[in-house]
This record gives C-alpha cells, structure tokens and sequence, in this order.
C-alpha cells in the first residue's frame, strides 16, 4: 500500500541476463548498490524514464522488456519518493558508465553483474520486495 502523499519520482530498470543462470546488473553510486534507475524528467512518464536513465547510466541499448510495462515499487522512503522498477533482458555484457553531461561525471562508480544470493547481499532493504518481484517473473 502506498502513503497517501508519497510519489513516484524515479524510475529504474532490472536490467537480466542469461549466463549460467540469470545475473542481474547492479550499480554503486556514493557507497550505495541499486539498480540503474533516475529522476523523471518533465512531462515524462515511468517507463520512458526508466528505459533512458538505464541507457544514459550504462551504456546498455538492447534493452528487451518482454513483460511490457508491468512494474514493482518500493514503499516509501527519505521524503516520501517511491521508486518504479521494470524489468529488461540484454544480451550485452560489457557495460560502460558514460560520462553524463549534467554531472561532468559517470552517475556511477562501480557495476556488477550478480546472482540473486549476491544481490540479495549488496543491495538496500528497500529493495528486497523488487528483487523477489523479478525473480518471481524470470522463473
């Protein structure tokens, strides 16, 4: 259930891929593993978000979303935000961290394709529900 003044304000992807079983492609950025995920911008909705914050994030362009719009939010957390997660197969392996413009820097510093188990270890409780969502999909 969502509070009644929390927001969507981000918007991510759980980018997957299919290698000795599924990885899935996780973030650091200032100390803290999510998945690629960003601000939505003015007049733009969660999916189209999602899908450029992944690409501008990492690189990553052959983002398949078979499960179409179909998505998992975190409850609300810091100052009501909630985050909107969809779900991306890639073939791609290598990802890059592009330098973005506004920042004169790559919004991340580090990535790592893990295994749910290790996933389930570096990433933020708020995102314990998302992770079963997505593991509940792929299987």
């Amino acid at each position: 259930m969502t509070a009644p003044d929390a927001v969507v304000r981000s918007a991510g992807v759980v980018i997957a891929r299919r290698r000795n079983g599924w990885r899935l492609l996780v973030l650091r950025a200032a100390g803290n593993w999510d998945f690629p995920k960003g601000l939505l911008e003015e007049g733009e909705g969660p999916h189209d978000a999602a899908r450029r914050e992944a690409t501008e994030g990492t690189g990553i362009s052959d983002l398949a979303f078979d499960s179409g719009e179909s998505h998992k939010e975190t409850i609300a957390y810091g100052t009501g935000e909630i985050a909107r997660y969809y779900l991306a197969i890639t073939k791609t392996e290598e990802v890059t961290l592009p330098i973005i413009h506004e920042l004169g820097r790559p919004a991340y510093d580090e990535w790592r394709w893990v295994t749910f188990d290790e996933a389930e270890d570096v990433l933020p409780p708020r995102l314990t529900a998302v992770l079963g969502w997505v593991r509940d999909t792929l299987d």
